[in-house]
């Protein structure tokens, strides 16, 4: 059977990553200044050729086929090339007509991955609406504070670290008590929008095409007199269970890798460096833990861990040592049944890999 035909924004993907892989920037501008000028719209350009390269970008970074300063590089470059494509738009946008309305684009606050909301925000400015972008990890204060000067028809809120989301869902509670309607959008909240609803997001889009028709069909202001607090939405949160790890994580952190060092003796001989990367891997862990208990979902947790477990693997780290480290991180946590239960789910999710044992911790992660 023929292999299926390769198309012009295959080859221009592929161009453009050879590009941004090398750290050429200027390579990079000139490719999409020339598929402009070749007739090729910006909006592709910017969701199924700049995106598409980001992606691999990122998986290419898990397979560890780049290093991290070479995936800040190829990120740093991606969002000059939009930069570029953008400015070389005439002064109006591009958009054909008045304005539709005023949207705000932001990043939940602590989510540093801003280039997805920066296409967002591109492609609504192509589809005609003024778009104010706020960029990456605006705290939830100054969000609301920037509504109440603009007079934002909704907010495009956008996430791509799960361990987001409780900041997330205090942006989403604080924008509708003020009557603007929330959209929540990227990775962190689940491939099917599910923690989006989970928070009261108003409406959730896969990605940008999406974003514009939800925009299209209409968001209806909420009732601020409705403002609830976040046991409402997750009553599951009563127990305390995740303030207790929030709370304790640096403590939870400490035992942990004090615990695993009376096991594995060798862990008292690793470096600076070492130790720092460990507790560093563990603090992640935690994190997790504590935001599949925020949500009470296990997928969060079992996710989250598999792809760890894929991430050490590229890297030559043993993956059975993150069971180990969930293991010793059930002692004190003991007292705490939903907590107890993700980490048994996390353990079988791992089990499923059929990995041996092996004789260390977290090593060299």
């Amino acid at each position: 059977m023929s292999a299926p035909p390769v198309s012009a924004t295959d080859i221009l993907v592929d161009a453009l990553w050879q590009a941004v892989a090398h750290g050429d920037e200027y390579a990079a501008v000139d490719l999409v200044h020339r598929a402009r000028a070749d007739g090729i719209d910006e909006e592709t350009l910017l969701l199924d050729v700049i995106a598409a390269v980001q992606h691999r970008v990122g998986a290419e970074w898990a397979a560890d086929r780049l290093s991290v300063a070479q995936e800040h590089a190829a990120t740093a470059i991606s969002e000059r090339v939009i930069t570029a494509l953008v400015h070389a738009r005439p002064r109006s946008g591009g958009r054909p007509g008045p304005a539709r309305g005023r949207v705000t684009v932001s990043c939940v606050d602590g989510e540093w991955h801003a280039l997805p909301a920066r296409l967002v925000a591109e492609v609504l400015r192509l589809r005609g609406w003024d778009v104010d972008y706020l960029g990456a990890q605006t705290p939830t204060t100054h969000l609301v504070s920037h509504l109440h000067h603009t007079g934002s028809q909704a907010v495009l809120l956008s996430g791509s670290l799960p361990t987001h989301l409780p900041a997330a869902h205090a942006a989403v509670t604080a924008c509708q008590a003020v009557g603007v309607p929330v959209m929540a959008g990227g990775r962190a909240f689940g491939p099917d929008g599910r923690y989006a609803r989970a928070l009261g997001a108003d409406r959730w889009a896969a990605d940008a095409r999406a974003a514009a028709a939800v925009l299209d069909e209409g968001l209806l202001p909420p009732d601020p007199a409705t403002a609830r607090q976040a046991v409402d939405d997750l009553p599951h949160l009563a127990d305390q269970e995740y303030t207790f790890v929030v709370q304790s994580r640096s403590r939870l952190v400490r035992q942990t890798l004090t615990d695993l060092e009376s096991r594995f003796p060798a862990l008292r001989g690793y470096s600076d460096e070492q130790r720092e990367r460990t507790a560093e891997d563990l603090a992640h862990i935690v994190g997790f833990l504590a935001t599949a208990l925020y949500v009470d979902d296990a997928d969060l947790f079992t996710t989250f861990l598999t792809w760890t477990a894929d991430v050490l693997d590229a890297r030559g780290v043993p993956p059975h040592s993150l069971v180990v480290a969930l293991d010793v991180l059930g002692g004190p946590l003991r007292d705490f049944p939903r907590a107890l239960r993700l980490l048994h789910d996390g353990t079988a999710a791992l089990a499923t890999r059929a990995l041996p044992p092996v004789p260390g911790p977290l090593s060299d992660i």
